[in-house]
């Protein structure tokens, strides 16, 4: 003998739908936590190890600034104005109490804000990446749509085996061949610099359209791949046979029923490629001779 749950009122629709956002908002807080939780040690830990190699290492700061030929007192003089005569644990603690105000000092180097100068850095950065990833999701959603209504076929294996190529293009190969290529070949692009949005948006997307396609093949490859699996799978399940049983279209079918269930996993990679896309932008960025803040990681790190 079997027995039926009899059907939900609206109220406790309600209250499982409360239950549920609420379980989900505790699950992305218990992640927003953890996150926390390992970046802080990591933190303190990386900052302190970086003092403590400066400070072992015997280089001091005011002769980068001042030169070879800098005098002694005149050294000094630059030490003490930025602390560096404290004891080292004094020094960190400054350093560490400026951060948490906001406050992250002026360069050795130029005596520049560190502030303007990380912002300034990445804001080019940014606008290329973002760019990239437009780029990247674009062409892959066309390209995996095409691979997965013509799965099997001579365009799918086509798309499989550009995609394949692409996905293994380090970007400042690709960098130097676009530079090549369409900046000094054919002109079409400037080869090196930037310049700002407030100047214009034609010069600003001229200037980073190369070095964002050199960063997009890589979200070109994993959205293509992933979005043809993805609707090929959605194209298997029994919704889409019981669709197809009721007559209904392919378009619709495939924008009613495929493409909305095979978008999910798709979508949940590209959290994870912009991060990614900053990151790579180091080597991009000398290429094309921009002031970003990949180029700005690098030259600290220097």
């Amino acid at each position: 003998m079997t027995t039926t749950e009899p059907p939900l009122t609206p109220a406790r629709r309600r209250g499982v739908a409360v239950a549920r956002t609420q379980h989900a908002s505790a699950r992305v807080l218990a992640v927003l936590a953890r996150s926390v939780a390992i970046f802080v040690p990591v933190f303190l830990v990386a900052t302190f190890v970086t003092f403590a190699l400066r400070s072992l290492s015997g280089l001091s700061p005011a002769r980068i600034q001042l030169g070879e030929d800098a005098t002694p007192e005149a050294i000094a003089r630059i030490e003490a104005q930025w602390g560096l005569d404290q004891p080292f644990l004094t020094q960190y603690w400054n350093w560490f109490s400026g951060v948490l105000r906001g406050e992250l000092g002026s360069s050795w180097v130029n005596g520049a804000d560190i502030s303007t100068l990380i912002g300034l850095g990445l804001g080019v950065s940014l606008s290329v990446a973002t760019f990239a990833l437009v780029i990247g999701v674009a062409v892959g959603f066309v390209l995996g749509t095409v691979a997965a209504l013509r799965r099997t076929t001579a365009v799918d294996r086509a798309i499989t085996g550009f995609v394949t190529v692409v996905s293994v293009m380090p970007a400042f190969v690709v960098g130097i061949v676009l530079v090549a290529v369409l900046a000094v070949g054919f002109g079409l692009f400037p080869s090196a610099g930037y310049v700002p949005a407030e100047q214009g948006v034609g010069p600003w997307l001229a200037h980073i359209t190369l070095p964002a396609l050199a960063l997009s093949f890589d979200v070109i490859a994993d959205v293509a791949r992933q979005l043809r699996s993805s609707l090929v799978g959605a194209y298997r399940e029994n919704y889409v046979t019981g669709a197809v049983v009721r007559g209904l279209g392919p378009r619709r079918i495939f924008f009613g029923h495929v493409l909305r269930n095979g978008l999910g996993p798709t979508l949940a990679t590209l959290g994870q490629k912009f991060p990614a896309l900053v990151g790579a932008s180091v080597v991009t960025e000398w290429i094309f001779g921009l002031q970003g803040f990949g180029r700005f990681a690098n030259d600290s790190a220097q």
